[in-house]
């Protein structure tokens, strides 16, 4: 009785015992290591999110300073872009005064060319009534143009025949064109010297025709031949060149060659014309 006393003694106290080391061993890893962890991974989770915080902060940041960055960008482009096109209009209005400046010195040439008195004239339009019957320029009584004064200009460095003038207001005139059916003028051949009558045909699609020619001068014309002014009809000078050759008709029930001219300038193209004044040099019947 006696040994099952002290063998029951013994194994209390040694649970006991056992749970004293196991209860000293839990104290010291709770109070010691296992703290410290917790503190580590506290301070790794608490790092993260302030550098997760401080990434997203300067993601931000760096976006609103892209954002007005960019947006200056934008409006230094506008600026720049109106200028860009401010300095294309000059350069536009540079160019255009610089032609505009060429052609008035062409002008001032071709007026000093010709020996007769001249009006120079800018074309512009044409009879609203019948378009091509009528040119219309920008001078007019007040400049000293008259009715019935012969028209020229220059195409190329080419002088050649335009039409006379047929209406006069203040500031203004109107041209009849040589190729109008209405329109005569004296021409002959710059070579072989044979003379005919000139008039239009209604329209500058058409040939000028060339009118009683002396038959027996079929020979002698050539095509490409050079027709002038012979000057013998009131108001045009002579040797004005109208046109050149193109064709040579004989018709068998006539005496006279019939020649088909291109005119030597391009009325379409036109845009300056001189008005001869030949009162000074010429006597004859104003209409």
């Amino acid at each position: 009785m006696e040994k099952a006393f002290f063998f029951r003694i013994d194994s209390d106290l040694f649970t006991f015992i056992v749970f004293l080391l196991v209860s000293s061993g839990l104290l010291v890893f709770s109070g010691g290591e296992l703290i410290v962890s917790f503190r580590d991974v506290g301070f790794s989770v608490t790092s993260r999110v302030e550098k997760a915080a401080a990434s997203v902060s300067f993601f931000v940041t760096h976006t609103v300073k892209t954002l007005k960055t960019l947006s200056e960008v934008q409006r230094r482009y506008e600026v720049l872009r109106e200028q860009l096109k401010d300095y294309e209009f000059l350069q536009g209005s540079r160019e255009s005064l610089r032609k505009e400046n060429q052609r008035l010195r062409a002008m001032l040439g071709f007026s000093r060319e010709l020996s007769t008195r001249n009006i120079p004239a800018e074309i512009i339009g044409f009879d609203p009534d019948n378009l091509y019957s009528g040119i219309v320029v920008s001078r007019g009584a007040r400049h000293g143009v008259r009715k019935n004064m012969p028209v020229v200009a220059f195409q190329s460095d080419t002088l050649g025949l335009v039409g006379k003038v047929v209406q006069v207001s203040r500031t203004t005139s109107m041209i009849v064109p040589l190729y109008h059916y209405q329109f005569y003028v004296a021409g002959k051949l710059e070579r072989a010297q044979y003379r005919g009558l000139i008039s239009g045909q209604g329209g500058s699609d058409f040939p000028l025709l060339m009118r009683y020619v002396k038959k027996h001068g079929q020979g002698s014309i050539r095509v490409g031949d050079l027709v002038v002014t012979s000057g013998e009809n009131y108001p045009f000078p002579k040797d004005v060149p109208v046109g050149k050759v193109r064709d040579i008709k004989l018709h068998d029930h006539e005496t006279s060659l019939e020649l088909s001219l291109d005119p030597v300038l391009d009325l379409s193209r036109l845009e300056y014309v001189f008005i001869l004044d030949l009162s000074l040099s010429q006597e004859g019947p104003h209409g």
